[in-house]
């Protein structure tokens, strides 16, 4: 009888078994740290946040809170969001008992060189989005325009800038760690379907923007189907990072431009239907670029270092050839 040959190849969504340590409550551990992390990043940032503003002699909101302005607000709250990269980093290493590493990517890191080349992609396809709210006049149902059109001037506009350029990729890759990565591989654990990992992450990710639009919950949904599917498609979360940073940084751009800005309570999820439907076109032509890349540099999509490897189904193997030694 044969051994069974070894498999020591995993795809993205199947990571959480890199060490052989997966077992079926791990998931459920990662949740309570993450749960547990988030609550104690929201309880400190509300405490750093209300005694800076009680010492600066900021104002109270009517609901009790401090107002510390409309930047600082905005940057607290991409800064709690950004919590969440270090706490999936924490639940992939502690709970899941495997390299923080292999939520980034199946080589175990984030694949700069990568990330790179898909910014590249995700830059032209921003600029069509950029182009479209330029000349595309968007209406918010109550005849109004729903965004300000007053201009806040440089040097307003140029400190925003400076903090945002921070801010932003850090929150927008925290949420592609949590969602395409740490929840597409926590279900990938179970379930082999690729899709069966990246459906349930899209739609928690639409749900967590909250409910606006069907329009703007539908954009949200068909965003996270595409950047999972790239995901998957490219071993790593670099191209999902990439057109989730440029989108965002779009979005505050536009914000940060007028007066009142980035005080406003509308995400995605309040989009109307013509800019969600721009704004899924842009995601299909984004992905259409990142897949040519994909065929001209070849990214790596299955790991190959898996500590523990997993059996293959056995295969009849072929009779060894008779060798005899002839001596002289």
């Amino acid at each position: 009888m044969t051994a069974e040959p070894l498999l020591t190849a995993l795809p993205y969504h199947r990571m959480a078994r890199y060490t052989g340590h997966h077992r079926w409550w791990r998931p459920v551990l990662g949740l309570l740290l993450l749960g547990a992390g988030w609550i104690i990043a929201v309880v400190v940032i509300e405490l750093v946040s209300r005694g800076v503003g009680v010492a600066a002699g900021r104002p109270k909101t009517p609901d009790g809170l401090v107002d510390l302005g409309e930047l600082p607000t905005a940057a607290l709250g991409l800064v709690l969001i950004a919590t969440m990269l270090p706490l999936v980093l924490l639940a992939v290493r502690w709970a899941g008992r495997r390299p923080a590493g292999t939520v980034s990517s199946v080589t175990g890191q984030l694949r700069l060189r990568w990330l790179g080349w898909c910014l590249g992609a995700a830059a032209p396809a921003v600029a069509v989005l950029s182009l479209v709210l330029a000349f595309v006049p968007f209406d918010d149902g109550s005849g109004t325009s729903a965004v300000p059109e007053r201009w806040v001037g440089w040097s307003s506009f140029a400190v925003s800038m400076a903090v945002l350029v921070v801010c932003v990729p850090l929150q927008a890759a925290a949420e592609e760690y949590l969602f395409r990565g740490w929840m597409t591989q926590a279900v990938g654990a179970f379930l082999r379907s690729p899709w069966c990992a990246v459906v349930p992450q899209a739609a928690l990710f639409g749900a967590a923007h909250g409910w606006g639009t069907v329009w703007g919950f539908v954009d949200l949904c068909v965003f996270g189907l595409v950047t999972g599917y790239l995901t998957l498609r490219t071993g790593g979360l670099e191209a999902a990072i990439a057109l989730h940073v440029l989108n965002n940084l779009l979005g505050f751009t536009v914000a940060a431009s007028v007066v009142g800005g980035l005080s406003s309570e509308e995400t995605t999820a309040d989009a109307p239907a013509l800019l969600a439907v721009i704004d899924i076109a842009v995601a299909l032509l984004y992905a259409a670029l990142v897949l040519w890349l994909t065929q001209r540099h070849q990214p790596q999509r299955i790991s190959t270092s898996a500590t523990r490897p997993v059996p293959m189904p056995p295969y009849p193997s072929a009779p060894l050839p008779d060798i005899r030694i002839v001596r002289p």
